[in-house]
């Protein structure tokens, strides 16, 4: 696709009214959207998340088992030198997994780009809402609800902005639907999971200078 072509969106203020128009670089929000980047995207970043705590106990870390349970021959039963065999309910377990395994997966850098680029196109222009400044006079979640219902976004909602302050944050803690970040972190798995997108003017310009 053309870097040249760019998309046209409205820009709203915080009460939902419409301020402007906003050209979209068409080579960041407008591709044709890579499954298997995306696909990969999400694989990488769910895998990094695992902390890799489960463990299970070998044989000589199970309790007991110091005394040979019967004599060698003659009772008629198998050979048995330790109830922490792992044969024996209650033994030692083989194979299973020690508590250091490493789920760590990577992905280069274009790629993970063609990710972002394709989850962002998914959302443009239906579901981006472009904002031309987020910003709060107080720590009220009750305003940050009412600028999501202004923006109809009342759904699982990803807001995207060039620096949070302790007002934002504050103020969108305790809304559960929604999730802020900046723009230097924002995942492909976040923005698939939102039903609505909502950025900042200055978010969107730092966005097309990181991925164009």
């Amino acid at each position: 696709m053309s870097e040249k072509k760019t998309v046209s969106v409205k820009v709203l203020n915080m009460a939902g009214e419409e301020v402007g128009k906003l050209s979209l670089n068409g080579a960041v929000f407008a591709v044709e959207p890579h499954k298997q980047a995306m696909f990969n995207a999400v694989q990488v970043e769910q895998a990094n998340q695992r902390q890799a705590t489960a463990k299970t106990k070998v044989r000589h870390e199970v309790s007991g088992g110091g005394k040979k349970p019967w004599r060698q021959k003659g009772t008629g039963r198998a050979r048995a030198g330790s109830s922490r065999s792992p044969i024996w309910v209650g033994g030692g377990t083989v194979f299973g997994p020690v508590g250091n395994q490493n789920f760590t997966l990577s992905q280069n850098r274009k790629e993970h780009q063609l990710a972002l680029r394709s989850a962002l196109s998914l959302k443009t222009p239906k579901d981006l809402v472009v904002v031309n400044e987020i910003k709060f006079e107080g720590k009220k979640t009750k305003e940050f609800v009412k600028m999501l219902a202004a923006l109809k976004s009342e759904v699982k909602t990803l807001v995207v902005v060039s620096e949070i302050d302790e007002n934002l944050f504050a103020s969108v803690r305790n809304v559960n639907y929604a999730k802020v970040v900046t723009t230097d972190n924002v995942s492909v798995f976040d923005l698939l999971n939102a039903e609505k997108l909502v950025m900042s003017e200055a978010a969107v310009k730092e966005v097309e200078e990181a991925l164009k």
